[in-house]
């Protein structure tokens, strides 16, 4: 019986656990082929083994997200063995320090903008040819609430500039695209969720009192099909709406 990715090609980066791992499995269940990328070897093998043995297909990229060349050179490895790319599925991210912004350490500082960031940019430049390739192609990347209510999350200056910079590139690529391809690009925010993230970020927290990425995962790979027709908004995964942005009066 006919999936409803069937024939697509997915590209998820941050595979190997939490959201990035929920929704490959997710992709690879609705027929798509994946193109797991994640830092981490072993767990992206065992990512491999869960896929193909539910009769899903993988192909495995083991790269640090911040490796830039190395993902220009997965662009002209995708071009070669694909000619296009239908689903992008922007996920790898670092929480970052914790503190004041005066006193953040400025390698912190860049490595946080290099991950949240600067890589989505070179996925971007890399791989914009082969989604206006696709007859739909689909970004989702992953933002974060911080983002919109920075004054309710003090001392997470790092993180929530990286997602708002995240967010404000989601926009202007969609705007990009809007007249001049079938591409359609989407921001998630998956709101506090059972992730080893959310464990560093509030230790304190119970983690049974949270939803989990297994739960969030349907609603991103809904946005990631051919019938999707949103654009540069943001769906929120904790009131379940689209969010769209409004210019001051």
């Amino acid at each position: 019986m006919p999936k409803p990715l069937d024939q697509r090609t997915a590209l998820v980066t941050g595979a190997s656990r939490g959201i990035g791992r929920a929704v490959a499995l997710e992709l690879a269940r609705q027929g798509a082929h994946v193109i797991a990328m994640a830092r981490t070897q072993g767990a992206l093998e065992e990512l491999d083994d869960t896929i193909r043995g539910e009769g899903g297909e993988a192909t495995l990229v083991p790269c640090d997200i911040a490796d830039f060349d190395a993902i220009d050179r997965l662009g002209a490895a995708i071009h070669e063995r694909w000619g296009r790319l239908d689903i992008l599925v922007g996920n790898a991210g670092v929480l970052g320090p914790i503190t004041p912004l005066a006193h953040v350490d400025p390698k912190q500082w860049d490595e946080v903008i290099a991950v949240n960031v600067t890589a989505n940019y070179r996925l971007l430049r890399s791989l914009d040819p082969l989604l206006r390739a696709s007859d739909a192609g689909r970004v989702v990347f992953l933002s974060s609430g911080v983002a919109q209510r920075a004054e309710q999350k003090p001392y997470w200056g790092p993180y929530a500039v990286s997602k708002g910079a995240l967010d404000l590139m989601m926009r202007t690529y969609a705007a990009e695209t809007a007249t001049t391809s079938a591409v359609k690009v989407m921001s998630v925010n998956p709101g506090p969720l059972r992730t080893r993230m959310r464990a560093k970020a509030m230790p304190g927290e119970d983690p049974q009192s949270l939803k989990t990425p297994e739960e969030v995962a349907p609603r991103i790979v809904d946005l990631c099909g051919p019938g999707s027709t949103e654009t540069g908004a943001i769906y929120d995964f904790p009131t379940d709406k689209v969010l769209r942005f409004t210019a001051p009066a």
